[in-house]
């Protein structure tokens, strides 16, 4: 029996208001299988793969967890024989690299009420290749209790953690095995310039408890009080507090709000099923999940702040986070993987020789205090000077200056100061870890010198 015009509009109508209701979309026409490659953990990944699951009962979601520039390396090997649909992380950086290789496909959101920027940034790629889900910064977070404990006071800015009080009490994790605490590095230098810029991370990890192997040990190491302070991207800080941990987080002024991206990888099998995924993303229903105290990031969307907790940053009211620095991502891909070498070359391995010239600057500098010594005034700021040193110019800092030389799987995939690395890459390193070694060890004399000479 054939239905009429009549029924057949009423038996849709019923359809979507059943669905209204249940929360359940039609989704017949999307493919079966959803590849995502992703640098995020389940505690992120999860929710929305959950969510996403049972918005679209058709549809599952296969999550290929890998760090971001595995990420970024899975994602050209498999090129020629794609499986992958999206790609999802957080550093813009990675972004590029599969845009400039080509293997991303253009994608325009259709979800209203995305603004342009969050802070000074484009939300998304202007040349559509990427598109922001979540804001991120970069700060300080702090473990209140521990500071209560040990009198020493908040810090609110980067300047702040060069304070003696703050020696032996601050933690951090290398850039060259986290991709966020790489931005970190880079807004610093982007914001303050080059030579300060070094001149500041420097005099900061010269007070470094430890640098973890992971980015993730630094607010563990916080949350439990292993040590009192850590440098991190916001959300760490946030989720910690959301749960429970006597911890708080402040954004210097010297930040940058980035966005997390996701984008549709090029030949995706399931290009329906990815294009439903990201408008997911971009809405007030998935946009809600990034406030769940395990994720809490920043939305893209302005509606999703009206659930926000009562005290959690609204970047698109509270127009001074981030303003300060004009984020230039082209700048941080020419030069991502020298900006890793050289501060694990002048931070994370020689951590020791750092704090002990450090802590010996501070020494003099405190007996100097109340005191008119010109010559020990000179020590110790020849001291300040030498440590500060870097032994490239920020013209010479660009991967096009060493073709293949930090580009190389040997430089990925390194994770210690004694893993085997080409030869000429040892040969570079070790020239600026002579130079480093030597800046420390002459710091530290010049400082004792000085100090001799204020006893």
């Amino acid at each position: 029996m054939k239905m009429g015009l009549k029924a057949v509009l009423v038996a849709l109508f019923a359809i979507a208001t059943l669905c209204l209701i249940t929360g359940i979309s039609v989704a017949a026409d999307l493919e079966e299988k959803l590849v995502i490659v992703t640098s995020y953990p389940k505690d992120l990944t999860g929710p929305f793969k959950k969510a996403f699951e049972a918005k679209y009962p058709g549809t599952t979601v296969e999550v290929l967890q890998k760090k971001t520039s595995a990420v970024v390396k899975y994602i050209q090997e498999t090129a020629q024989a794609n499986t992958s649909d999206l790609a999802w992380a957080s550093a813009p950086d990675a972004f590029e690299v599969l845009k400039g290789d080509g293997l991303l496909a253009q994608y325009t959101p259709q979800t209203q009420g995305i603004p342009e920027k969050i802070g000074s940034y484009p939300i998304n790629d202007p040349d559509g290749y990427y598109v922001g889900f979540a804001g991120s910064g970069y700060g300080i977070m702090w473990n209140t209790r521990y500071l209560e404990a040990k009198n020493i006071p908040v810090p609110k800015e980067w300047a702040d953690l060069i304070n003696p009080v703050y020696h032996n009490h601050v933690g951090m994790s290398a850039p060259s095995r986290s991709g966020t605490t790489h931005l970190t590095v880079e807004t610093v230098l982007q914001g303050e310039g080059w030579e300060k810029g070094w001149a500041t991370w420097k005099a900061m990890a010269g007070n470094f408890k430890m640098v973890t192997e992971r980015s993730f040990g630094v607010p563990e190491g916080v949350n439990s009080g292993d040590f009192g302070i850590g440098i991190v991207i916001d959300f760490f800080g946030f989720s910690s507090q959301a749960t429970g941990f006597p911890v708080d987080f402040v954004y210097p002024t010297v930040t940058t709000l980035v966005p997390a991206n996701i984008a549709m990888v090029k030949n995706a099998p399931s290009p329906k099923a990815a294009s439903a995924f990201i408008e997911f993303l971009l809405s007030v229903e998935g946009q809600e999940l990034l406030l769940d105290p395990a994720i809490r990031r920043l939305p893209v969307n302005p509606d999703t702040y009206a659930k926000a907790p009562e005290d959690f940053p609204n970047p698109f009211k509270d127009k001074s986070i981030g303003a300060a620095v004009k984020f230039d991502v082209e700048l941080s891909k020419e030069r991502y993987n020298i900006i890793n070498s050289l501060f694990d070359v002048m931070i994370t391995y020689r951590r020791d020789d750092l704090v002990k010239a450090t802590e010996a600057i501070q020494n003099a500098e405190s007996a100097l205090k109340g005191k008119s010594n010109p010559e020990a005034e000179a020590l110790i700021k020849e001291a300040r000077e030498l440590i500060a040193a870097v032994p490239i110019s920020e013209t010479d800092a660009v991967d096009s200056k060493y073709p293949g030389v930090f580009t190389s799987d040997a430089f990925k995939k390194r994770n210690k100061a004694d893993v085997e690395v080409p030869p000429r890459q040892a040969e570079i390193e070790e020239k600026w870890d002579a130079f480093t070694k030597k800046n420390y060890a002459d710091a530290e004399a010049k400082a004792k010198e000085a100090l001799a000479m204020l006893k």
